[in-house]
C-alpha cells in the first residue's frame, strides 16, 4: 500500500511539473538580469542580458539559450572585463549580430561621461555562447556626439545588407553606418559620422525591426530605476526615420510588475510571430537593480500598429524552431 501511495504522489508531482513547463513562466530564468537582447541563431533562441548589479560588480555577461522559449540553459561569463582591458566597470546592454561565421557582441562599458572614460565596444566569438574576446582593443565609440551618451547600442542589418548602429542615452539617439568589418563607420553624404534620430519621449534603449517593409523603431522612456519605465515606438519608411511617436506598448501593471522596459523583439524566422523580451521589477521590490528578464507575446492590429503588451506571470508557450 505504501508503495502505491508513493507512486501516486510521484505521478502527481511529475504531472504538476509537466504542467508548469507548458509555459516558460516569468521571469524566464532566475537571477537579476536586465536590458535583454533576444535573437535566433539556427534552431536556438538566445538572450543576452545585463547582469543587474551595482556598477562595480557589473563586470561580466552571461547568456541564455533555449530550443523552445521554455527551457533555458545558462552560459556563464561569455565576456568579462579581464578580456576587455579598457573596461573596468558597468558593462551593460549587449547587442549581438552574426556576420559570416562570426558573432559580434557590442556592449557599453565604464558609464562614459567624457572622452577617454570608455564607451561602446565590440567583442567577437566563433559561437554564440562564446567565449568572446575584445575585437578592436579599444572602444568603437568613445565620445559624446549630439548629446548622446555612448550606451544602449543596437546593431541592425537593413534589407540591402548594410549595417547600422543605433545608440544613446541622456535623451538622445544617434545612428551610424557601420563598415563591413565593424571596425568603424562609413560617413554619411554630408560627411558626418553620426546623425541624430531622436523621437519625442526617447530616453534610451533603441531597437529596430522590419515588418511588411515598414521600419519599427522602439525605445524606452522614463527612469530605468523607477516604476514608470516603459516602451514606446514609431513606424517609418526608412532606417533613418523620421520617427514620429505612436504610443506606449509596454508599461507597469500594478497587479504584475513595475519598471517594464529596455526590451528587444524576437521574430520566429519566416513567420509573422513576435515576442517581446524585456526586464521588469517584481512587485514589492524597490531596488534599482532588482530587475528580471521576461518574455511575452507581441501582436499587431490590422493597421500594423503594435497592440499594447499584456505582461504575464505565465509567460509564453513552447515554440520550438
Amino acid at each position: 500500500m505504501k508503495r502505491w501511495i508513493f507512486i501516486a504522489l510521484l505521478a502527481c508531482s511529475m504531472t504538476g511539473w509537466a504542467q508548469e513547463k507548458k509555459t516558460a513562466g516569468n521571469p524566464v530564468f532566475p537571477g537579476w538580469y536586465a536590458d535583454p537582447e533576444g535573437i535566433v541563431f539556427g534552431k536556438q533562441y538566445w538572450i543576452f542580458p545585463t547582469y543587474s548589479a551595482p556598477y562595480e560588480q557589473q563586470v561580466f555577461f552571461d547568456a541564455f539559450s533555449s530550443p523552445d522559449l521554455v527551457n533555458w540553459t545558462k552560459h556563464s561569463r561569455i565576456l568579462d572585463t579581464q578580456r576587455v582591458k579598457w573596461a573596468n566597470r558597468a558593462m551593460w546592454a549587449p547587442a549581438i549580430i552574426k556576420k559570416g561565421k562570426k558573432y559580434f557582441l557590442f556592449f557599453g562599458a565604464n558609464d562614459m561621461h567624457k572622452k577617454g572614460e570608455g564607451g561602446i565596444g565590440v567583442a567577437v566569438a566563433s559561437k554564440p555562447g562564446g567565449p568572446y574576446k575584445d575585437y578592436l582593443k579599444k572602444p568603437l565609440i568613445d565620445e559624446v556626439v549630439n548629446g548622446a551618451q555612448p550606451i544602449d547600442q543596437f546593431v541592425f542589418r537593413d534589407k540591402d545588407g548594410e549595417y547600422y548602429i543605433y545608440y544613446g542615452g541622456w535623451g538622445h539617439c544617434n545612428i551610424g553606418h557601420l563598415k563591413k568589418d565593424f571596425s568603424g563607420f562609413i560617413p554619411f553624404e554630408d560627411g558626418s559620422t553620426f546623425k541624430e534620430v531622436t523621437p519625442k519621449g526617447y530616453v534610451e534603449g533603441p531597437f529596430m525591426f522590419i515588418r511588411n517593409n515598414k521600419y519599427y523603431f522602439m525605445w524606452s522612456e522614463g527612469g530605468w530605476g523607477g516604476p514608470n519605465y516603459r516602451v514606446a515606438y514609431a513606424i517609418a519608411d526608412s532606417p533613418m526615420g523620421p520617427f514620429e511617436r505612436i504610443g506606449t506598448i509596454l508599461q507597469q501593471d500594478t497587479t504584475v510588475a513595475t519598471g517594464a522596459g529596455h526590451h528587444s523583439v524576437i521574430q520566429v524566422p519566416g513567420k509573422d510571430e513576435y515576442y517581446i523580451v524585456y526586464h521588469r521589477r517584481p512587485l514589492g521590490k524597490k531596488g534599482a537593480n532588482e530587475r528580471e528578464t521576461c518574455v511575452d507575446v507581441m501582436k499587431f492590429d490590422e493597421e500594423g500598429k503594435i497592440i499594447p503588451v499584456k505582461m504575464t506571470f505565465e509567460g509564453v508557450a513552447a515554440r520550438p524552431l
